[in-house]
């Protein structure tokens, strides 16, 4: 599988894996190495966590997978991010829901990360949420502090438009390396505000997540949902595949950003149909078709 370099030592297998749902699957951590096993056989090497995912505990249930087999830590890139504080029966020092980028919130939750996840460094740390109450200078501290301990290799953030990731580069010491950000046919808010535009400006390849648009096009039947279903079966059958879901990530794939999908599922047909998306190439017509047909009108 095609790796995305988004340092002098840090490279990202392009299709990567997330575990916002892990607790959802309700799998062993026998079975949870399993698939991280059969991940990394396929070429995915790169695992999405957050603190937060399944209530502060989705990191844990990685972590205690990966103690079966400690070694598979030097094969895989380990994503994490922090920033977002819920209320929480697991952190009951949390009185309400709100962001906290300050330096001790971050150590603490980096400190906390790397003990769930059984590993003694992160390669990747995002931002997890623009922060209106952020001091950059604050957060600068705290990745410096993080890199020159070993802690985290690289740092970057996810949802950021543009003023908020110029705002916090401009306090760092080093260059944030990637923002992950909602991507997908279904969704096309940041292909049109200018946030995919800053990632090919500062020339880092982002991270989409729900590439497949939180599954509304296969469900729903709402105007949008409709239209763009019926485009993808087209396209879909014009490349010779039954699945509009490789169609989407094929999509993303397609684009000169060098989009990283993350596949949230716990399913290896799913899987599967991510990495097999890598062989199919869009036309620029089919491209702007599906495009389009998302926006619902055609371009001026």
């Amino acid at each position: 599988m095609e790796k995305i370099q988004l340092a002098n030592d840090l490279s990202l297998s392009r299709i990567i894996h997330g575990h916002w749902r892990l607790k959802d699957w309700n799998i062993s951590k026998e079975e949870t190495l399993e698939l991280v096993e059969y991940c990394i056989s396929q070429g995915i090497t790169t695992f999405d966590h957050a603190d937060i995912y399944g209530n502060y505990e989705c990191e844990a249930l990685f972590g205690e997978a990966l103690k079966l087999k400690p070694e598979l830590r030097e094969q895989i890139e380990l994503v994490t991010k922090c920033g977002i504080v819920l209320p929480s029966e697991n952190r009951p020092d949390h009185k309400t829901h709100h962001y906290n980028t300050s330096k001790d919130h971050i150590i603490q939750s980096v400190n906390q990360s790397l003990h769930n996840l059984a590993t003694d460094y992160i390669d990747l740390l995002l931002i997890h949420r623009p922060d209106p109450f952020m001091d950059p200078a604050e957060v600068a501290e705290a990745f410096k502090e993080l890199k020159q301990e070993g802690k985290v290799r690289h740092f970057g953030v996810s949802n950021f438009k543009q003023s908020q990731y110029d705002m916090l580069q401009a306090h760092l010491e080093f260059e944030l390396v990637t923002n992950q950000i909602e991507l997908s046919p279904y969704n096309l808010e940041n292909f049109q505000d200018g946030t995919l535009d800053l990632c090919q400006e500062k020339r880092i390849a982002p991270m989409a997540w729900s590439p497949l648009g939180g599954g509304d096009v296969f469900t729903s039947q709402d105007d949008k949902a409709v239209r763009l279903r019926e485009t993808l079966k087209k396209v879909a059958n014009e490349l010779g595949t039954d699945h509009i879901d490789e169609v989407m990530y094929a999509w993303l794939l397609s684009h000169p950003a060098q989009i990283m999908p993350i596949v949230g599922s716990g399913k290896k047909e799913r899987i599967d149909r991510a990495i097999k998306a890598q062989s199919h190439t869009l036309t620029r017509d089919q491209w702007f078709e599906i495009y389009t047909s998302s926006m619902g009108y055609d371009i001026p």
